[in-house]
């Protein structure tokens, strides 16, 4: 089985990609810049879509298992209404959160339906409609679009037997989640391959936490 993780240099991608090749699975990871170590490494700006057209030509026909859409961004972390929130964070966040996951799936939709395989999106409950706590704009925009995304790929998918799950990792001590935050990435990468194995025709489009909690849309 073959596993494709995007955004996988650092973070809960690096995290994933590192306990899959613990188990022995042949992982790729995507990354902007050079690749970190000599593992399988594709380059990929999931914001440029010629990116996606070289990914999936390097990959050939190469049947995947499991598409994780990892990559994401975070620009208005801390920001404050008052002078905040800039029109490019907004289109940075949308063209790396939700388009790019399109993107991705898009490019590598034949060589899903050679395996029919998974696609597991990262989004986050920051995303769900029905908790709204303030702030965050654009990345909670962005989250809700990827949960709206990957709930819509889930019915469109479903003849080919391609499952989608979208699922909140938690808020994990990484770059991006801080080191307040409060699981280890450890906790989240186990929670999220145990969700990803459980990921099936018959329970896609779910969006669930890293421990299998229904997170509310």
């Amino acid at each position: 089985m073959t596993i494709l993780i995007t955004g996988a240099a650092r973070g809960i991608g690096r995290g994933l990609r590192d306990a899959y090749l613990a188990q022995g699975q042949e992982v790729i990871g995507t990354c902007r810049g050079p690749a970190p170590d000599h593992g399988a490494w594709l380059s990929l700006d999931v914001r440029d879509p010629a990116a996606h057209r070289e990914m999936a030509l390097a990959l050939g026909g190469q049947p995947l298992s499991l598409l994780v859409c990892n990559a994401g961004i975070y620009p208005d972390k801390g920001q404050r209404l008052g002078d905040g929130f800039a029109a490019t964070d907004w289109a940075d966040a949308f063209a790396v959160n939700v388009t790019g996951v399109f993107l991705t799936v898009q490019a590598l939709l034949p060589n899903l339906r050679a395996a029919r395989g998974r696609i597991a999106i990262i989004a986050s409950a920051m995303g769900s409609d029905t908790r709204a706590p303030g702030g965050s704009y654009i990345y909670r925009a962005s989250k809700a679009a990827a949960l709206n995304l990957g709930r819509n790929l889930a019915t469109d998918l479903k003849p080919d037997g391609i499952a989608v799950g979208i699922y909140h990792p938690g808020w994990v001590r990484t770059d991006m989640g801080g080191a307040a935050a409060e699981i280890d990435l450890e906790t989240a990468t186990a929670g999220l391959i145990a969700r990803f194995e459980e990921l099936a025709p018959d329970t896609t489009g779910r969006f669930l936490a890293y421990d299998g909690t229904p997170v509310p849309f």
